[in-house]
């Protein structure tokens, strides 16, 4: 046999052209199938949150009063308008109130909790359980129990000690209705960064404690660090909520007594079903979504560059 005879040696792992086409029509195929299942919940998500965002973008710079189809074009008037009315400064000097409340009292509660919950084996779920049930109950619940319990002056607990209401209080009633929406939220901030503790690496808990760190040692060195994206996320999403806040203030003094906790949720819906000025109610939705936008780019270059760092 002569050398030109010799077969060459395949090489190993080189594709031939038609493994290759057949890869190919194989990605293809696999890129269609995924496309065709998530186009149901893209199409969903388009016509519940962005044909509705675009249609109330373009209804802020319009006197549309919510009634018909008939609207006229006013530019920048209804920002112009909201921002020169003492009541919308009102508005968002209270919700900025309401978000230094929820990025401090309801956070600290829920890491102290959760840090003592991390030792109690036997009835953590049980206090999960307990924590999670008031944010679990609708806010119309949770504000007819404060209502009748604690705020009713002819049998609660405020006509016990024989004071008055604070929700009757200008100065008082942005904190009342604050404290039954801060009673509702603890608790799922506590499961949340439990949750988040729990994923710790035993061995580091293990080697502060060999290193003679003590519980609070071990909490602060350990367990914060360890949570920071988790923390990270909750004060973005507590920023987001604060600039949404409606359901409890409304339910509880609905933004009275003379505006004294007036938020823009409730002044956006006093625009829209008591003045029927849906262009100005949209303005303010769309200043309301500024907020939440900023927070969200906050967050998305804070996680970017902890990942690079």
């Amino acid at each position: 046999m002569t050398a030109s005879a010799t077969l060459a040696p395949r090489r190993e792992g080189r594709p031939t052209a038609p493994d290759h086409r057949a890869r190919r029509a194989h990605q293809r195929r696999r890129s269609l199938v995924n496309h065709l299942l998530v186009a149901p919940a893209l199409l969903l998500s388009v016509l519940v949150v962005v044909v509705p965002g675009v249609l109330t973008a373009m209804a802020a710079f319009t006197d549309w009063t919510g009634v018909g189809f008939h609207a006229n074009y006013v530019g920048l008037h209804n920002f112009s308008d909201i921002l020169a009315d003492p009541v919308f400064a009102t508005a968002l000097g209270n919700n900025v109130k309401w978000l230094a409340l929820f990025l401090t009292v309801p956070a600290a509660i829920g890491l102290l909790t959760a840090g003592l919950l991390l030792h109690r084996r036997r009835t953590r779920t049980f206090y999960q359980v307990v924590f999670l049930m008031p944010y679990v109950l609708a806010p119309a619940v949770n504000a007819m129990v404060w209502l009748n319990i604690v705020y009713n002056p002819n049998g609660g607990v405020i006509g016990a000690l024989h004071i008055s209401s604070p929700l009757s209080s200008v100065h008082g009633a942005l904190y009342a209705a604050a404290a039954v929406d801060m009673w509702h939220y603890w608790g799922f901030l506590t499961v949340v960064y439990l949750g988040a503790m729990r994923q710790t690496p035993l061995e580091q808990v293990e080697a502060a404690v060999v290193d003679g760190a003590g519980s609070w040692q071990v909490f602060r060195h350990v367990y914060l660090p360890s949570i920071r994206p988790t923390l990270l996320l909750m004060g973005v999403m507590t920023v987001i909520f604060s600039f949404l806040a409606f359901d409890y203030v409304y339910l509880l003094t609905q933004g009275g007594p003379a505006h004294g906790s007036e938020v823009m949720g409730t002044y956006a819906y006093a625009f829209a079903f008591s003045a029927f000025q849906f262009g100005k109610a949209a303005a303010v939705g769309i200043i309301m979504s500024f907020f939440g936008l900023i927070a969200s780019c906050v967050y998305t270059w804070m996680s970017r560059r902890q990942l690079t760092s």
